[in-house]
C-alpha cells in the first residue's frame, strides 16, 4: 500500500462526501477507509444521506411535495453548517491555546530561563563563609568557648595579607577567628549589629585576581552576599532579608576603595 501524503482528517472525509477532492486524494481517502470499518460506515451513512437529499431536491420540481423538498433543503444546509462549525471549533481550540500562551506571557513574563536559574554558582568560599557563620552560632551557645573580641585590623593584615573593610561605628566586634583554607588563612569576624543582629564578615584570598560587585546568595535560613576586590574576596552572612545583606555588602565594599 502506498503511504499517504498527509494524514486523513475529518475535513478530508467531509470533502470526500461533498465531491470536493481530486482523484489522487480520493484514492488516498478510500485506502484510509478500507482499513477502518467504523470510519467507512460513517462516511457511507453520510453518502446515503447526501444522495437521498439530492433525490428529494431533484424531485422537488415535479413529484416531491413542497414540504418534503423544503425539509430536504433545510437538512442539507444543516449538515453543511455542522461541518463548517466543526472546522470552526477546531480553529477556535487552536486560538484558545494561542491566547492562553500570550496571557501567560503577559502575566508571568516570557517563558525562558530566568536570571536566577541561568546564573553561575557562587564561589566556593561563600559556602565556607556560611559554614563559618554556623560555627560561630554554635560557639555562641557554648560557655566553654570564649570569644576573642580583641580586633586589630593591622595585625590581621600582617598575619594573613588580608585587608578588612572598615566597620560602621555602631557595630560591635564579638569574636574574630582565623580559619585554614586551601589558599591560606581566612578571617571570620562575628559582629553585633542593631539592624541585623549577629553578622559574620568572612574574608579570604581565593587565589585569583578579580573585581566582583556585591552579589546576594540566599542560603536557607541565612542570606549572604559576596564581593571581591583584587586578591581578597569577602562574604557577609546573617539571618537577615536579602535587601539588608545587599546594602550592607555594598557599604563595606566602598570602604576598601
Amino acid at each position: 500500500m502506498n503511504q499517504l501524503r498527509d494524514p486523513v482528517t475529518d475535513t478530508d472525509l467531509d470533502a470526500y462526501v461533498d465531491d470536493q477532492l481530486d482523484m489522487a486524494r480520493r484514492i488516498e481517502v478510500e485506502a484510509f477507509l478500507s482499513a477502518r470499518p467504523e470510519a467507512a460506515a460513517r462516511v457511507m451513512s453520510d453518502l446515503r444521506m447526501r444522495d437521498e437529499l439530492r433525490v428529494a431536491l431533484a424531485g422537488s420540481k415535479g413529484m416531491a411535495r413542497p414540504a418534503t423538498a423544503d425539509a430536504a433543503r433545510r437538512l442539507e444546509r444543516g449538515l453543511a453548517r455542522g461541518r463548517v462549525l466543526g472546522a470552526l471549533q477546531r480553529a477556535a481550540a487552536v486560538a484558545v491555546f494561542v491566547a492562553a500562551g500570550w496571557l501567560a506571557n503577559g502575566l508571568i513574563g516570557p517563558i525562558s530561563v530566568t536570571e536566577v536559574v541561568a546564573s553561575t554558582h557562587p564561589p566556593a568560599y561563600v559556602e565556607d563563609a556560611v559554614r563559618a557563620h554556623r560555627t560561630t552560632l554554635v560557639r555562641e551557645a557554648m560557655s566553654s568557648q570564649p570569644e576573642a573580641p580583641g580586633y586589630n585590623a593591622d595585625e590581621v593584615r600582617a598575619a594573613t595579607a588580608i585587608i578588612m573593610p572598615s566597620l560602621p561605628a555602631d557595630w560591635t566586634v564579638r569574636d574574630v577567628q582565623i580559619y585554614p583554607s586551601q589558599f591560606g588563612p581566612s578571617v571570620e569576624m562575628a559582629v553585633e549589629t542593631k539592624e541585623m543582629g549577629l553578622v559574620s564578615l568572612f574574608a579570604i584570598r581565593p587565589g585569583t585576581f578579580d573585581v566582583v560587585k556585591p552579589t546576594v546568595v540566599p542560603s536557607g535560613d541565612v542570606s549572604s552576599a559576596y564581593f571581591q576586590i583584587g586578591e581578597v574576596a569577602y562574604a557577609v552572612v546573617a539571618r537577615s532579608d536579602i535587601q539588608g545583606i545587599d546594602l550592607t555588602a555594598e557599604a563595606l565594599a566602598k570602604t576598601l576603595y
